[in-house]
């Protein structure tokens, strides 16, 4: 018993920190007051940036709101904007870091005293140089606006009041290396199409991306690409309203360079069981072709996401990030298998000297017929010419012999006319 409770206490102490690195969200609450269109009261803002960011690179960080009741009605036509959320970027640029979002009332107005939802803000966080970590906060002060939400002509002034966790968010500034832990990918995923009105949308999504190519792949063969991805803990897709239940697909896009590859390809694979309202199981793998066209190196990254029954309009659509993505690389080799440059045989005589002609005389003699020709009586001495070919007596008899058939037969004729008369 006390080794079980020392094993689970270690695994306890050793999982808690790794949980708390992988945390990239904090919840802000900001007090709002003025304006005639919104209430006064507070609004939280929810702000998501990615858990780790390559040196130099830039990360993208959001402001999600929670909703708020409007003080009168509202036309559909009406602009909204936000702005500010100050945050401290501690190790990165710039400080402070300021957020802008810019949107419509829904279509059909909002009623007094209905819900009314800010619009999301974003804004470019700069990794420093060299390998790190970076620590998002708020900026609290009571002496200014710390963020501003605007409806039509009318404006509310929102100042910082709390934040969870009080420790801000920690960004790790380190290298990719195409796996592990930097295999993490931040999808920003909102529905396709027409959806709309889904209060799981837009969603930040991370999922972790493996890509495993084929170890034989040749030019101008297709290349085998395995695409695995799980979602982290924490994360959830959902299944919207009205996203088909029946054989839903997920489509991968894979971005490719080098070696003659097309700059992006796509693969898919059947969902599971799909609940309306409940999370998105992702498949196990899934397949994409990529046909390079030359000997060398390909280097992959992941793209973008869609879910539904076809690419092309998708129930929902995830938009990978440009930068801080994951690579992946395998080799191309020659069509005809390797090594890519044949041995070259030399012969063991590369020359050789001509050598004399023999030339063989060979005397043939020709020993005379030893048969006896006969001659034709009376007739001229032919040699053998009188057995050449057939007898020219039985011609002559043949005929003879014809003649007086040809005779018999007609007095035979003629003493039959006779009698008759």
């Amino acid at each position: 018993m006390s080794t079980l409770v020392l094993f689970v206490g270690s695994v306890l102490a050793l999982s808690s920190p790794a949980q708390a690195a992988a945390d990239k969200t904090m919840e802000i609450t900001y007090r709002c007051t003025g304006g005639t269109a919104l209430t006064a009261g507070d609004v939280k803002a929810t702000v998501t940036v990615q858990d780790s960011v390559e040196p130099g690179k830039t990360a993208t960080v959001k402001w999600k709101f929670s909703t708020l009741k409007a003080a009168k009605l509202l036309a559909a036509s009406t602009q909204t904007s936000s702005s500010g959320g100050d945050l401290t970027a501690t190790g990165g640029t710039p400080t402070p870091l300021k957020g802008t979002g810019t949107g419509t009332v829904p279509v059909g107005g909002v009623q007094a005293q209905g819900d009314f939802t800010p619009p999301e803000m974003t804004a470019t966080l700069t990794a420093p140089s060299t390998a790190g970590t970076m620590t998002l906060v708020p900026v609290s002060t009571t002496t200014a606006a710390a963020l501003q939400l605007k409806v039509g002509t009318d404006t509310a002034d929102c100042t910082y009041s709390s934040v969870s966790p009080t420790t801000g968010i920690s960004i790790d500034v380190k290298t990719g290396t195409g796996g592990g832990t930097d295999g993490v990918v931040t999808y920003d995923c909102d529905l396709g199409g027409s959806g709309g009105g889904d209060a799981d949308y837009p969603v930040d999504v991370r999922i972790k991306v493996g890509m495993t190519a084929q170890t034989n792949a040749t030019a101008n063969a297709d290349a085998t690409i395995t695409w695995t991805g799980t979602i982290q803990s924490g994360d959830s897709l959902k299944a919207p309203t009205g996203f088909p239940t029946t054989s839903p697909k997920m489509f991968v896009t894979v971005k490719a360079t080098g070696a003659g590859a097309p700059s992006t390809a796509t693969g898919e694979a059947t969902l599971g069981t799909v609940t309306i309202g409940s999370p998105i199981t992702l498949p196990t793998s899934v397949t994409v072709k990529i046909k390079p066209t030359t000997t060398g190196t390909v280097t992959l990254t992941p793209g973008d996401l869609a879910f539904g029954t076809l690419a092309s309009s998708p129930s929902i659509k995830c938009l990978a990030p440009t930068t801080g993505l994951p690579t992946f690389t395998f080799t191309v080799g020659s069509s005809t298998g390797t090594p890519t440059t044949s041995p070259t045989s030399t012969p063991t005589n590369t020359t050789s000297s001509p050598k004399p002609t023999k030339t063989s005389t060979a005397t043939v003699t020709v020993t005379p017929s030893t048969k006896k020709s006969k001659t034709p009586k009376a007739g001229a001495d032919t040699g053998g010419g009188g057995e050449a070919g057939p007898d020219g007596r039985m011609f002559i008899l043949t005929g003879t012999a014809l003649v007086g058939a040809a005779a018999v037969g007609g007095l035979v004729m003629r003493r039959r006319n006779a009698t008759r008369g």
